[in-house]
């Protein structure tokens, strides 16, 4: 199958658009605007298996891409489902949204969830260009790619886990996670999620329209840094964490991971 790039990215964009509707039906039933998230992960996974069928580059390369993109949506994607889907409530960022738009609040949702549709299709063009490359041999920096892939996936996982499972404790309510990987970051999950998009620029070296693949992790490291990350779970963790987590901040890189400076006796 060949089809013409703009094409390719419409007809991976109209099924995400209609998840996204599914999904926005499903949370108006039991509000929990993170299904969308999980979407967002899942509508990810699905377009990168659609690119690995549809674009005419070389087999193999298709099919490591859609597996390197795929993994990582799946594993995130369950991640958010069972940390803050199941049997959970609506994350407080989701929660004040619902309560500043009022009425307005199932047209803003929708719209919202409509533009993760639109975030599937826009970051899934670094793996179009990837995937498009007719090269039989991999480049060095295709493996150096591989590499900082794999880091960041892993890196990523840890995070949560050692999150989770200091969350998991009911000594630690009210506390700041500084064990592991939260020692040397306040977001190291965010971190690592941010190095996963950089693998695919260095793996887009020396193939044609590579640059496109910065979209990745320009878009992701403003979103994350300025937007809908580090900003929310901020404020979220002073208002519930107050001094404590001040002091975290005090101590603590925002981002890349660190060695932290010294807490005040």
């Amino acid at each position: 199958m060949n089809l013409e790039p703009l094409s390719l990215i419409l007809s991976g964009w109209v099924p995400m658009a209609l998840i996204m509707v599914v999904l926005w039906l499903v949370q108006r039933g039991r509000p929990n605007t993170a299904i969308a998230d999980v979407g967002w992960c899942g509508g990810f996974a699905l377009i990168a298996l659609w690119y690995a069928v549809a674009t005419p580059g070389d087999l193999e390369r298709r099919l490591l891409v859609a597996a390197m993109a795929g993994i990582q949506a799946i594993r995130l994607g369950l991640y958010i489902l069972v940390d803050r889907v199941l049997g959970k409530a609506e994350d407080a960022r989701y929660q004040t949204l619902r309560r500043k738009w009022g009425s307005r609040a199932p047209l803003c949702f929708f719209l919202y969830f409509q533009g993760q549709a639109v975030a599937i299709a826009v970051f899934s063009l670094p793996l179009l260009v990837l995937m498009s490359n007719p090269r039989s041999t991999f480049s060095v920096w295709e493996l150096a790619g591989v590499a900082v892939w794999v880091i960041a996936v892993v890196g990523e996982a840890v995070a949560d886990r050692q999150l989770a499972h200091f969350r998991a404790n009911p000594n630690n309510r009210g506390k700041t996670c500084r064990q592991g990987l939260w020692r040397y970051s306040r977001h190291p999950n965010y971190f690592f999620e941010s190095l996963h998009w950089w693998a695919y620029v260095l793996m887009g070296i020396g193939v044609p329209n590579g640059w496109l693949t910065l979209i990745g992790p320009v878009l992701m490291t403003v979103a994350l840094l300025k937007i809908s990350g580090i900003p929310f779970a901020e404020a979220q963790a002073l208002a519930s964490r107050g001094e404590d987590y001040r002091e975290y901040q005090r101590t603590t890189s925002a981002f890349i991971p660190w060695f932290p400076k010294e807490e005040r006796s």
